[in-house]
């Protein structure tokens, strides 16, 4: 891993993620009532719950309004959610006042151009191995893994064990 990526991960202090795309395949399943399963993985769980063990919070920020989402937020305990952000740039200040950050302590991993303005702006970015060309392009990691399949693990483990060396 080159040196300026582990300068990056060592200011660490806060990690925002997308939801669909990142934490799920990006599949949405529905039937005659609505949305009705989304998948997630496990792994992801494990990743934030080590996160938090290390003093590093997690926030799903979404631009979806979901009850499994929320749902899914009230199982895990260890995240805060921001729904219904159709410009997630601009939720920035809240959680830098909220967090006591500052803009260059704080990760985000998305895949879609719609956290393209976000990831611009944050310390850290990264997308998983299927995220979308163009972000693919400004991001600052490219995990191995894809969205719903261990992405969002793979970054945290990434943060916790460059964080860790001296």
């Amino acid at each position: 891993m080159n040196k300026k990526l582990i300068f990056k991960i060592r200011k660490i202090r806060l990690v925002v993620t997308d939801v669909d795309g990142v934490l799920t395949d990006g599949g949405m399943y529905y039937d005659s009532k609505g949305e009705a399963m989304k998948k997630f993985n496990t792994r992801d769980s494990m990743g934030m719950e080590l996160l938090l063990k290390s003093g590093i919070k997690t926030i799903l920020l979404t631009r979806e309004n979901s009850e499994i989402n929320k749902k899914r937020v009230n199982k895990i305990k260890i995240v805060d959610l921001y729904s219904n952000v159709l410009k997630k740039e601009e939720i920035l200040p809240r959680i830098l006042q909220k967090y006591s950050v500052k803009i260059n302590e704080i990760a985000y991993i998305g895949d879609e151009v719609n956290d393209l303005e976000i990831m611009k702006q944050v310390g850290l970015s990264a997308t998983p191995s299927d995220g979308n060309f163009e972000v693919k392009k400004i991001s600052d990691y490219i995990c191995k893994n894809s969205g719903g399949n261990g992405a969002f693990r793979e970054f945290s483990d990434l943060i916790i064990k460059s964080k860790s060396k001296n």
